[in-house]
This record gives structure tokens, C-alpha cells and sequence, in this order.
């Protein structure tokens, strides 16, 4: 039996969905354990394309179980809408492969209004949401006005807890002159979505101690990344959520030392969505065309990513706040042509060096990469799958960056294609 946790290691967007498709052949169960659709994964198989946003990657595999655990905000109806959007591409989804967790929080469309309206309202530069509800629906968890799933089975008490909510919503919605939203609108459709989901709602922390018990391999896939952390990233430029290996626990329902194994989640340069610090930030036409061979846009909004040089610096960082094992480096084919690579190995801050990313938001802001320029490598090494076929110069490279964060490299992606990686340990094979 082994629990393995993976995460993203930078700002999101570093190829967890295929990572994690791998390894769900190996699991038992896969479990999603915070985030909500705001999280989008993108999977090619057999140059067949999968999005996913709120259901756990192992849910294309036939037989592989997910779960979407408390720590998750659930839009139900795109839940829905995702699920019939898979089975039309006839991935087969019942209840005895689909467990969602019955304390997990439901993002409303009074969520969607209030994040839109905020983020558009902003005088000042705006953190990025992506106008979905996960921040609002996270702020009545904690503000403990929240609907949850289970409050789904109950007509009278859903009635009551949803006036309450809208209630308390439209104080503000009428401070900023906005129409105030009627409750009654939605009710009887979020009953029935309720009554639709309702075969696949169980505990899920006490499923997810029957499988621990029973020797299950489990893996916890994380969403977004490390420094995309409620506490631990650039904030305010964050998700609403924590991000790092410790929620996995926490947004599942299982004890922290049940956990084996973090695989980090790496991408081979670096990228970020929406607004916030980016030391190794490079809008020159080095940057542009990381993009472009990245084919750098938001699986959920679309938008073009930013993009730059890898930030050892980062990536130290997320491997010490999750404990890092092992370490998946992801879409290594983009650097294909770069006659020169830099990797950022620290920062200069008001002629200081650091070694680290400051939580000060104006200390972030100016933050100076001090790069180290290595050679590129000329060949295209897209969809190769053994490590002595890789150029000396794509060895090397991958030899500095284990030394700059402290942490092996264990699994090397050349394509978004299932097939095409490397795989030098397994993380379900280290006990």
C-alpha cells in the first residue's frame, strides 16, 4: 500500500493531469481534495482530448475510482455538465466509480455574480479569479454560512439556509447598486441537480479510511499550485484555498501520517495566469515563444499565460513547504532550439541577494533574477521516452536543476501524449 500526494510546484498549469492519468493506473482511488472548477486539466490519449476540471484525472481510467473530497467547492451544475460532457466521449461514470464527498461546500450562482462583480469593480490591479465563485464560496465556508452537499436532501432546510445566504449577499449586492438576487429563482433547479447527484454523495473521509485500511494505493491529486497558496503564495494574488501536500489530509479526511509519498509537479520553465509577481518574467521574444511552443493558454478561461525562465528559487521553496520526494519535469520538448537557457538561481532585492520569495507583496514586486545561462540543445527531443536518447546538453540541465532545489527528477514529459515520458522511479514503488 502507498498514498501518494502531487502537486504543483510553481503557479498551476504544470501538467498535472497527465501526470496524475499515469499514475491512476496504479491507484485504487483518486481523490480531489481542494480547489474548485477554477482548476482545469487537460489529458491527450491516444491524441484524444479530455478536459477536466472539477473530476479527479483517474476518472478516464476503466478501473480506477475518484472522489471529490470536503475540501472541494462544487459548482453542481457544472459538476454535472462535466459529467455528461465525459460520458458523451463514452468514459463511463456511475456512482460506483464517483464518490462526492457529502460535507463539501457548493459554490451558487450568487458566488459567480459577487467574484465577477468584485473583480470588475477593482480600481486598483485585479487578482486574476477567474469569475467562477470559488472565493465567495470559500468565504461562507469560513464565515460558516455555507451550503454544503448534503444540505441538498433537505427541501425545507435547503430553502431556509439558501434565503439566509442570498440574504446576507444582498446587503452588498444593494450597497454596490446592484439588483438583489431572488433565491426562489434557482431553488427548485438546485433540488433537482441535488436529486441527480444524489446516488454518488457518501462520506467520504470514512471511504477513504476503508481503502487506507484495506492496503489500497491512493493518490491525492492537488489543483492550481504551490504559490498560488492561500498562506504560503504571493498573496493577495492567490487562490482561495491552500494548495500545498499538508491539505491533502485536511480536504480529505485522512490523518497526515497515512501519507508516503509528494511527487512535485514541475514545469521546465515558468508560467503564471492572471496578475502578481513573476521574477523570471521574460515579455521579449524568448518569452513569447515559450508560449507559443507551450501553446500557453488557460485550460478553464483561455487566456494567455505569462511566461519565463525556471525559478530554481520557487521550486526550492514549494519542495521544502511539501516535503517533496521526487520531482516530474514537465513539457522539457519547449526548450527544443533555445540556443541559451537560463535558470534563475536567486533573487537581488535592494542590492541583497536572497534565497528566497519574501511574503512582503511590495518586496515580491522587486525581486531581480540572477540567472545562470546554460547551452541549449538543438534537437527536438518532443515524444521521446528513454533518458540515454536525451542530447548531453538535456541531461545536464535536468542534473542543475536537481542540484538547485534539492530534489531528484523521477519522471521526465516530452509530449502531452500518455506515452511519451520518461519514468525513472516510480512513486507507488518507494515502499
Amino acid at each position: 500500500m502507498s498514498n501518494v500526494v502531487v502537486i504543483g510546484t510553481q503557479w498551476g498549469d504544470e501538467g498535472k493531469g497527465k501526470i496524475v492519468d499515469w499514475l491512476s493506473e496504479k491507484a485504487d482511488l483518486v481523490v480531489r481534495f481542494q480547489g474548485g472548477h477554477n482548476a482545469g486539466h487537460t489529458l491527450v490519449v491516444d491524441e484524444k482530448i479530455f478536459k477536466l476540471s472539477l473530476l479527479p484525472s483517474g476518472i478516464i481510467r476503466k478501473n480506477t475510482n475518484v472522489l471529490i473530497g470536503n475540501g472541494v467547492v462544487i459548482d453542481p451544475f457544472h459538476l454535472k455538465k462535466e459529467m455528461d460532457e465525459l460520458q458523451s466521449q463514452n468514459i463511463k461514470i456511475s456512482s460506483e466509480n464517483l464518490i462526492i464527498s457529502d460535507s463539501a461546500f457548493l459554490i451558487l450562482p450568487i458566488h459567480q455574480v459577487i467574484d465577477k462583480l468584485r473583480e470588475n469593480k477593482k480600481n486598483t490591479e485585479k487578482i486574476g479569479t477567474t469569475g467562477r465563485g470559488i472565493g465567495p464560496s470559500y468565504e461562507d465556508k469560513v464565515g460558516r454560512r455555507g451550503l454544503r452537499i448534503c444540505d441538498l436532501y433537505h427541501k425545507e432546510e435547503l430553502s431556509l439556509k439558501l434565503s439566509k445566504l442570498y440574504g446576507f449577499h444582498n446587503i452588498w449586492l444593494k450597497a454596490m447598486g446592484e439588483k438583489n438576487l431572488n433565491p426562489e429563482d434557482i431553488f427548485e433547479n438546485l433540488w433537482d441537480i441535488g436529486q441527480k447527484l444524489k446516488s454518488y454523495v457518501q462520506p467520504s473521509w470514512y471511504l477513504i479510511n476503508k481503502y487506507n485500511r484495506s492496503g489500497s494505493n491512493i493518490l491525492f491529486e492537488g489543483a492550481q499550485g504551490t504559490f498560488l497558496d492561500i498562506d504560503h503564495g504571493t498573496y493577495p494574488f492567490v487562490t482561495s484555498s491552500n494548495t500545498i501536500a499538508s491539505q491533502a489530509g485536511v480536504g480529505s479526511g485522512l490523518g497526515p501520517t497515512d501519507v508516503d509519498y509528494t511527487l512535485g509537479i514541475t514545469k521546465a520553465y515558468t508560467t503564471r495566469v492572471g496578475s502578481g509577481p513573476f521574477p523570471t518574467e521574460d515579455e521579449s521574444e524568448d518569452g513569447i515563444l515559450l508560449g507559443k511552443r507551450g501553446h500557453e493558454f488557460g485550460t478553464v478561461t483561455g487566456r494567455q499565460r505569462r511566461c519565463g525562465w525556471f525559478d530554481s528559487v520557487l521550486v526550492r521553496q514549494a519542495v521544502n513547504l511539501s516535503s517533496i520526494k521526487g520531482i516530474a519535469l514537465t513539457k522539457l520538448d519547449v526548450l527544443d532550439g533555445f540556443k541559451e537557457i537560463k535558470i534563475c538561481t536567486g533573487y537581488s532585492l535592494n542590492g541583497k541577494i536572497v534565497n528566497y520569495l519574501p511574503s512582503s507583496e511590495k518586496q515580491q514586486k522587486n525581486l531581480k533574477p540572477i540567472y545562470e545561462t546554460l547551452k541549449g540543445w538543438k534537437r527536438n527531443i518532443a515524444g521521446t521516452r528513454s533518458l540515454k536518447d536525451l542530447p548531453k546538453e538535456v541531461k545536464f540541465y535536468i542534473k542543475r536543476i536537481e542540484e538547485l532545489i534539492g530534489c531528484s527528477i523521477i519522471i521526465i514529459s516530452t509530449s502531452p501524449e500518455r506515452g511519451d515520458t520518461i519514468y525513472l522511479k516510480d512513486p507507488f514503488d518507494q515502499y
